[in-house]
């Protein structure tokens, strides 16, 4: 049962401390720490797994993405827990939006993807876990991981639907939209042909 009843001031607090959580940038932390050098000086330099990878460190990039999927499903399980479904759905997104614009960055943080599937499996684990299969299953067919992205993000209102949770789906489609514009510059490289596939030379 819910341990704080339901009020716009809650869900705002609730709002802020998703984002908190979902600001941390691990992937610059984790690279700082195992002595990798300055993330935002390696690859496209973006703060999430993908680019962490670049650094060659195969053990920093796997921390970086369960900590980045991690830090998306502690909002939605905290506040569930601690207030109801309401302010998970609200953490979740502002973990998400978070994670994409850190104030700790001047706003220029990751696209999401880990974070996203990490909230979706605790939002709602068999859609979650949807999520994840449809992502594996777009990477692989395509060699392409930011087609994985897309196609997880753009299946998980139906997902939700297919599943049974309806009420989630709003949530879905916010999360799906800004997964596709922070995808804007792959997606115009993957139009043109020019987006790097997997295990492709540098």
């Amino acid at each position: 049962m819910p341990i704080i009843e339901h009020s716009q001031t809650v869900l705002l607090l609730w709002a802020v401390i998703g984002y908190l959580i979902g600001s941390v940038p691990f992937g610059i932390l984790i690279t700082k720490a195992m002595g990798l050098g300055n993330l935002r000086d390696i690859g496209s330099g973006n703060i999430g797994a993908t680019n962490v990878l670049r650094t060659g460190s195969k053990p920093a990039a796997a921390a970086t993405l369960l900590l980045d999927g991690g830090k998306g499903a502690l909002a939605v399980l905290l506040a569930r827990a601690m207030v109801g479904e309401d302010a998970a759905q609200v953490a979740g997104l502002l973990a998400f939006l978070g994670h994409c614009f850190p104030v700790w960055l001047k706003f220029k943080g990751g696209k999401g993807v880990a974070t996203f599937l990490g909230l979706m499996l605790a939002l709602a684990w068999p859609v979650g876990i949807a999520c994840c299969a449809t992502w594996l299953a777009g990477a692989y067919l395509s060699r392409i991981s930011s087609v994985g992205a897309l196609v997880a993000a753009l299946s998980s209102p139906i997902w939700m639907v297919i599943l049974g949770y309806p009420q989630a789906m709003a949530l879905a489609i916010v999360l799906t939209l800004i997964v596709f514009v922070r995808h804007a510059a792959n997606i115009r490289r993957i139009l043109s042909g020019k987006e790097p596939r997997i295990g492709a030379g540098k």
